[in-house]
């Protein structure tokens, strides 16, 4: 497993699409040093930072992301039959799926320790007096991690299935436009794949948003199970998968 890891790797390294885990927390940061506060206490700065942030981050910009890189780890082999080639090596299939979805993950962690340090240096540069609140941003952060999980092994399911670039994507486009709808319904917000990336970073502090009346609990049971059924899913059909 170690040799494929350092082989996915090395493709990887040698493409430019690593450069877009600074696209997403780049242009939060923006917004972030562009919104004016306004209110009567600055008790709350560091949150109302986040959370706007978060809007344009974790309700656009990452579903999109984990579908670019799904459908990326498997763009080489879907090309003159890279399929063949690989799976003609002396690995198992089990191997190699679980060795591109960790890059995924991989990736989506990175984007996500950029978009922290893009709210720290919101707070440093507006000069936000409050302590910063350590655990509500790691919370936000790794909780949006945790949850782009069911969605990337959704997409690598799509990805590994179809041979197109453009298809997952298109489908990706197709259901993250939505989410500024989905995430405003109690009801079916938290078992959207796309959504709850969004529902997971957002801040507690104000839950008369849609979806965020939805207890924790109950989204990251959502969120755990529906990983478990898309991962499976898609790791028995490439196990079975005719190429």
């Amino acid at each position: 497993m170690i040799k494929v890891f350092q082989s996915e790797f090395l493709k990887l390294k040698k493409s430019s699409i690593w450069l877009l885990i600074f696209v997403s927390p780049l242009l939060s940061t923006l917004v972030g040093i562009g919104e004016a506060f306004v209110g009567d206490s600055n008790e709350e700065e560091w949150l109302i930072t986040l959370s706007i942030m978060s809007y344009i981050h974790a309700l656009l910009f990452l579903p999109l992301l984990t579908g670019v890189f799904s459908a990326f780890v498997c763009r080489y082999e879907h090309v003159g039959g890279g399929w063949k080639q690989l799976l003609a090596l002396p690995v198992s299939r089990g191997n190699i799926y679980s060795v591109k979805f960790l890059l995924v993950i991989m990736l989506l962690a990175l984007t996500q320790l950029l978009f922290t340090v893009g709210v720290l240096s919101v707070g440093f540069i507006k000069g936000y007096n409050e302590a910063i609140p350590v655990g509500e941003i790691l919370k936000s952060v790794m909780g949006g991690w945790i949850a782009c999980m069911p969605l990337a092994a959704l997409q690598m399911f799509v990805s590994v299935a179809w041979s197109s670039f453009a298809a997952p994507l298109a489908i990706n486009v197709i259901f993250t436009l939505p989410n500024i709808l989905v995430v405003n319904s109690a009801k079916y917000g938290p078992y959207s794949p796309w959504a709850q990336p969004f529902l997971a970073m957002m801040p507690r502090f104000d839950e008369s948003f849609g979806a965020l009346n939805v207890p924790p609990e109950t989204l990251f049971i959502v969120i755990f199970g529906s990983f478990a059924l898309f991962f499976l899913s898609g790791f028995t059909y490439f196990q079975r998968k005719e190429i």
